[in-house]
């Protein structure tokens, strides 16, 4: 049988969560994994007659995510944030997919993104493995952890936009500062051991710049996508320096901030 349960981690998610809903309506199972928000996050789950359950408030949403799949009913999962739209087009294509004899074991779905209202060529296509049969399916608990799923694993084209999620998100510079100092704090037990060169801090930071905005288009976008290829880099940025901050040992401490 292909019938087909639809993942939602939430928090405090009352904002788009209305419409990502009437998105996904037609599916078999709605469900919403919820980190005991307290806005209206529930009472707009209820009215959709979504499934509920809970999950401890983690900071991140990675270590909810293995739960809220194994908690789902059917055996394929399409796991979506609250604010990203599914286009109808994508839900005829799964249903479609899982119907057909080679249908693989997971789907990687691209995703359009936005920023200062305009859609960022730098970021497109995204690929998110996102759909997958739940009994073969494992989600890490680490910060922006991508699932393991056992088997052949399917990836549609990013010339299909119409089949791409929407992400609603469209974050402004103040909220994409501090997700950025939020998720890079969580990267760092699992980056701890990587090694960063002295040159490393300047040059990833500007090959990241160089990649998304020359090569992947981010000049197309005006100044949205300047200022957005430079947010994504100076992500890279933050995240090696607060790993050389880890790593500062008392020996390289200036005495006079050591009490004696």
């Amino acid at each position: 049988m292909n019938h087909i349960s639809v993942v939602i981690n939430t928090f405090n998610a009352e904002r788009h969560l209305e419409r990502v809903l009437r998105s996904v309506k037609d599916f078999d199972e709605i469900l919403i994994c919820d980190m005991h928000s307290m806005d209206r996050t529930i009472a707009i789950a209820r009215e959709y007659g979504c499934t509920i359950v809970y999950h401890d408030h983690t900071g991140f949403v990675e270590p909810a995510r293995n739960f809220a799949i194994q908690s789902a009913r059917h055996p394929w999962v399409l796991v979506i944030d609250a604010d990203e739209i599914v286009p109808s087009s994508l839900k005829e294509y799964l249903y479609v997919r899982t119907a057909s004899p080679d249908c693989p074991d997971g789907i990687r779905i691209p995703m359009k993104n936005y920023f200062m209202g305009r859609f960022m060529h730098s970021d497109y296509p995204s690929l998110h493995l996102r759909f997958f049969r739940k009994e073969k399916t494992y989600w890490p608990p680490f910060v922006h952890a991508h699932p393991q799923v056992q088997g052949r694993i399917e990836t549609i084209p990013g010339k299909r936009k119409e089949l791409a999620l929407v992400h609603l998100a469209n974050d402004s510079v103040a909220t994409n500062i501090r997700k950025t100092n939020q998720y890079t704090e969580n990267e760092l037990a699992r980056r701890k051991t990587k090694k960063y060169p002295f040159c490393s801090l300047m040059g990833e930071t500007f090959f990241r710049f160089l990649k998304l905005y020359l090569f992947k288009g981010g000049y197309k976008d005006g100044k949205a996508g300047l200022v957005y290829c430079g947010l994504n880099a100076f992500y890279k940025y933050v995240t090696i320096a607060k790993i050389w901050e880890m790593r500062v040992r008392k020996e390289d401490i200036d005495p006079e901030l050591i009490e004696r």
